[in-house]
């Protein structure tokens, strides 16, 4: 049966989810607060509103009437999701889910309070005062990032008293949404850091993608590579995490779990209810399915039995450095083509700012990931946002 699914952020995520769910018979509105987004290009319908705004996002959702509301984004109004849920909509993953991931103090607290799940040590704070008390509670270094906020916007590393204000200042500017507080959290000597894409389904048992590595830099994703290779029992402890707080938030779709991985600990960092970025390694067909198809399949209760490993793959940003706010011009694409075993998807953005993601490049085959991470980044290299 043909379902109305009404997506809430229209990013290169939105637009792989939009593909999937058509790939399987649906209809899909895109909903963004500016014309043109990735998502609007490929949807059924479109809709641009401020969806900060409850009563904008009221009239949206009145308006269409879908099955599924599914949040791809941070700046969302997501209180509202509860009073949906009563009207007999379907948010996805649930609200809870939406309302509590899309603010950093909600999901640490349920983590680390509520079902004591082993994090970094923490503080909030509300002003510049309050964080410099939390600085001195986690010690320096650590880490300061908006509570509401995405791909490492606002986030940055405190290495001395003199980065203090800064951050504060930074984290201010990265902030989405109105809610002006922040997290420090002490800084963790971990050895690497992994996404564990974890599924979760109404009628069937949560299953786990092959763990992904990745690197960032200025807080956001640069390269990324699955499956990464790690101590068994250090992935099975992320499962188990991962498992916990899922079924503690409730519902069906994809989630990104973010872990560090240390000598001899695991500890939870971040959680997103949907398709993840350094996900998008999937989009080289190292799964059966991708990570944008196995969350149109859970929104729409299709059984997934589990998601072997077909091929080791690596992926790596093309990132804009100027800003404009023209539709770009790619280059170079015809040289970045004559790498074997890769590919490269440009997310169709209507503008570009300096580091703005604009595209990624895939590389794909039986070599070891470091390999493909290299061939990924020259793909990259070649594809120049003009």
């Amino acid at each position: 049966m043909r379902k109305k699914v009404l997506l809430l952020g229209s990013g290169e995520l939105g637009k792989e989810v939009v593909i999937a769910m058509q790939r399987l018979a649906q209809y899909v509105i895109a909903v963004d607060n500016y014309k043109d987004a990735p998502a609007m290009q490929v949807a059924n319908e479109f809709e641009v509103i401020n969806m900060l705004d409850g009563d904008e996002l009221d009239r949206i959702v009145e308006k269409h009437k879908p099955d599924f509301i599914v949040p791809e984004v941070e700046s969302i109004r997501t209180e509202r999701f509860y009073d949906y849920e009563k009207q007999g909509y379907v948010v996805i993953p649930s609200a809870k889910a939406a309302n509590f991931t899309m603010n950093r103090k909600s999901i640490r607290d349920l983590a680390a309070s509520e079902l004591k799940i082993n994090t970094a040590k923490y503080k909030y704070a509300s002003s510049l005062k309050e964080l410099k008390v939390g600085v001195l509670y986690t010690g320096i270094p650590c880490v300061v990032k908006p509570l509401m906020s995405s791909s490492g916007k606002g986030q940055t590393i405190i290495k001395s008293e003199a980065d203090i204000e800064k951050a504060w200042a930074y984290a201010m500017e990265g902030s989405r949404g109105d809610l002006m507080e922040v997290i420090v959290e002490e800084f963790i000597n971990f050895d690497y850091e992994i996404t564990l894409l974890t599924l979760t389904q109404n009628r069937g048992n949560t299953i786990f993608c092959p763990p992904i590595g990745h690197i960032q830099e200025r807080g956001d994703y640069q390269q990324s590579w699955q499956p990464i290779i790690m101590d068994e029992l250090h992935l099975k402890t992320a499962q188990i995490m991962a498992d916990k707080i899922t079924k503690s938030l409730g519902g069906s779709g994809i989630w990104g779990v973010e872990f560090f991985i240390a000598k001899d600990e695991v500890y939870f960092s971040e959680l997103s209810p949907r398709p993840h970025d350094t996900g998008m390694v999937t989009l080289a067909g190292t799964q059966s399915f991708n990570q944008f198809e196995l969350h149109a399949r859970a929104i729409l209760d299709i059984p997934v039995l589990d998601i072997p490993l077909l091929r080791n793959g690596a992926s790596a940003v093309v990132l804009a450095h100027k800003e404009s706010n023209n539709f770009p011009i790619f280059t170079g694409l015809e040289e970045a083509a004559k790498f074997k075993n890769t590919d490269f998807k440009i997310f169709g953005k209507p503008a570009t700012r300096c580091y703005r993601r604009m595209g990624v490049a895939l590389s794909y085959g039986a070599e070891e990931t470091s390999e493909l991470v290299e061939r990924a980044k020259n793909v990259a290299n070649k594809i120049k946002v003009n």
